[in-house]
């Protein structure tokens, strides 16, 4: 069977590597043999060894967090691939896609690389980018950012990443995570999953909080989620979203880390806020539609190709602007068959255009084109 190797820079279990996995099971039916290169301990590796996927070790930085140096990791790189001779090699990432895009060019081994960032490139990372067979954006907007940096425009198409619809779908709620918090079964909940940092947009939504804390007493904020970067900056980003936690929000604002149960967590929310100053076309906000939870989000990447305005599935806002996401959170409060009917229209935006079974199919088409070359 042949083998497709998936290159991963992270141990971990975020958007990215959630959105491999829920294509990687459908390999081996379509003929394809999956091997994933990645650090060999941590969440990613654990979820990889429960679903018997074979793990090539491979790591990008010391111990420490020290990035190891670029032309070393190449180097790595080429002896694993000369050994393994997959019939296809699929980065996971923008930084993965550049790191491996030379060594596949000069081994002359098919591959592709996903683009789920929007973030300015180099001209030296433009053009180790271009080395692959193909390029897959997440969104039209993470496109068309790259084809205007200089990306090729004809080896980049948009592949939309899917959710298991039987995993997130609609159900009612339990008020598990009321009885886990002590809080009083009145309590409503709102939201956000994600990475603690700066693009996710977290103190937004406390700022926007505090405003209307007296007209919401009975709202508690669920911030889901850590912080990975060990930047100076992201740790104080984090210490300043703890510090906006007290004040008028005192007690109602939970963190709950990193969470196992996003599925049916999803269910036991009033409203997913995502306030993102940037987001390629978030999972998270995939996930909720998926659940037919009721959704807030900053106006910004893809996100609108996930919520269309004339679908309307979800309330849309100015990002940055922590008085017009506090408006639309009062509206829909006070507002459930409006939540309702953002709900339903979101769920089946998710059954028509970001089925993981879909997405799978559609990759296949991608890996079996490049490999056929």
């Amino acid at each position: 069977m042949p083998e497709i190797i998936l290159l991963c820079e992270y141990p971990t279990l975020n958007g990215g590597e959630r959105s491999m996995l829920a294509v990687l099971d459908g390999l081996p039916a379509a003929g394809f043999s999956p091997v994933v290169m990645a650090p060999p301990g941590g969440p990613l590796a654990d979820e990889l060894a429960g679903r018997g996927v074979e793990l090539l070790s491979f790591q990008c930085r010391e111990i420490g967090g020290v990035r190891i140096p670029t032309d070393l990791l190449r180097r790595r790189l080429a002896q694993i691939l000369s050994r393994r001779r997959p019939a296809l090699l699929h980065a996971n990432s923008l930084a993965m896609g550049r790191l491996s895009g030379p060594v596949a060019a000069r081994l002359r081994l098919p591959s592709i690389a996903h683009l789920r960032d929007i973030v300015k490139l180099s001209d030296r990372a433009v053009a180790d980018l271009n080395c692959h067979a193909r390029l897959l954006a997440v969104s039209r907007a993470t496109r068309e950012f790259h084809v205007s940096g200089g990306l090729s425009a004809e080896k980049t198409c948009v592949l939309y990443n899917g959710v298991d619809l039987d995993e997130f779908h609609p159900r009612p709620p339990t008020e598990y995570l009321h009885r886990e918090l002590g809080l009083s079964a009145e309590a409503r909940l709102i939201g956000t999953i994600g990475q603690l940092g700066l693009r996710k947009g977290q103190d937004v939504l406390l700022r926007a909080a505090a405003t209307i804390a007296d007209r919401a007493p009975n709202v508690h904020y669920l911030i889901v989620g850590e912080r990975n970067s060990n930047k100076d900056e992201s740790r104080q980003f984090e210490n300043d979203l703890h510090d906006a936690s007290g004040g008028p929000l005192l007690g109602r604002v939970h963190f709950l880390g990193r969470r196992n149960d996003v599925a049916p967590l999803l269910n036991e929310l009033t409203l997913l806020v995502h306030a993102a100053r940037q987001e390629p076309l978030g999972r998270v906000l995939l996930e909720a539609a998926a659940a037919g939870t009721t959704v807030v989000a900053a106006e910004v990447g893809g996100t609108p190709e996930i919520f269309p305005p004339q679908c309307e599935a979800a309330r849309l806002v100015e990002p940055d602007n922590s008085a017009a996401l506090a408006a639309v959170i009062v509206e829909l409060l006070d507002d459930e068959p409006l939540r309702r009917r953002l709900a339903a229209a979101a769920r089946r935006r998710a059954e028509t255009y970001f089925d993981s079974r879909t997405a799978a199919n559609n990759l296949l088409q991608h890996y079996r084109a490049v490999a056929s070359t």
